[in-house]
């Protein structure tokens, strides 16, 4: 059974911070001593989720987690993203499903009391299924979003985030770690049973399953990895107002930047001194300060391309 959800794991492509991958990996084989297991548990994301729940308002009715404090109405991403809450144990795990992330944002675009929705970020990444279809959902939303950053919004959150009107950070707080990753494994010798497993396929479609002990078949995976990067660092760009050639250069590489670097970098947009609970507050009483429209948005990019 390890091997099967490992090998599932392996199977579709990442966008990650990647120590979290290798620990989902180690938690897969019930290797749970792993140093990496180790390090995801201690790294005080529970407290901070338990924090920013308690400073996020009431929960609002017909959502799984989202919740209204003065108008405004607070969705928290915390955790890995996976796209179906039918991926996530019964527990729960630490991750988050899009599928439900979708029904509480569509909720609290409909619901009169919410003046304004803030995403409360704390999250690695995760698989890049659906993430462009939520950026596009959070993109075209008809009331303001904003996006508050405390302990990470790294990956798959960070192309979720940047679609946002503006992106506070708490000073410690990371962002970044744009690009895809996809791991593989090589049967080298026999299981214990003494089998090897052998996969043939038809003479027409070499690339069903590409062999990773060749330049040629890794190749192929690597094309595919840089296809989703490409579509990545397009929706960044946009949602930042910046070139494509700006994310690639100045927007960490693939690694990530905290609080006034990240602001610097223009990977966001102000650092928030007093964390989630000021940028409620703040979000209360005014319209965020950088609010940017589709429409600046793409006159901004064509400057930047122009060298404006």
């Amino acid at each position: 059974m390890s091997d099967r959800i490992l090998a599932a794991i392996r199977s579709v492509p990442w966008a990650i911070m990647p120590g979290y991958l290798e620990a989902i990996e180690a938690m897969a084989m019930r290797a749970l001593d792993h140093p990496a297991v180790a390090a995801v548990k201690d790294d005080g994301h529970i407290e901070r989720h338990l924090e920013a729940v308690a400073q996020m308002g009431e929960r609002v009715a017909g959502t799984r987690s989202a919740a209204i404090r003065d108008g405004v109405g607070a969705l928290p991403i915390f955790g890995p993203i996976l796209p179906r809450a039918a991926m996530i144990s019964p527990s729960g795990g630490g991750a988050v499903a899009l599928d439900l992330l979708a029904a509480d944002f569509r909720v609290l675009q409909a619901d009169p009391a919410v003046r304004k929705i803030l995403l409360a970020v704390d999250s690695p990444g995760g698989v890049t299924t659906d993430i462009s279809q939520f950026a596009r959902l959070v993109a075209q939303s008809t009331k303001p979003v904003v996006a508050h950053v405390s302990g990470m919004g790294c990956s798959a959150a960070y192309w979720i985030i940047s679609q946002v009107s503006e992106i506070s950070i708490d000073a410690t707080a990371m962002v970044g770690s744009i690009g895809v990753m996809m791991g593989g494994s090589v049967q080298e010798n026999p299981d214990q049973a003494g089998r090897r497993d052998i996969a043939i396929v038809s003479k027409s479609a070499p690339n069903k399953r590409p062999d990773l002990t060749t330049e040629d078949g890794r190749a192929v995976i690597q094309a595919m990895i840089d296809s989703i990067e490409d579509v990545f660092i397009g929706a960044v760009a946009r949602g930042r107002g910046v070139t494509e050639a700006v994310v690639r250069s100045d927007f960490g590489q693939g690694g990530t930047l905290a609080g006034a670097s990240a602001v610097k970098a223009r990977m966001a947009d102000r650092v928030e001194a007093d964390g989630l609970d000021g940028a409620i507050r703040r979000l209360a009483t005014r319209n965020p300060s950088t609010r940017r429209t589709s429409a600046e948005n793409t006159l901004k990019l064509a400057h930047a391309r122009a060298g404006l």
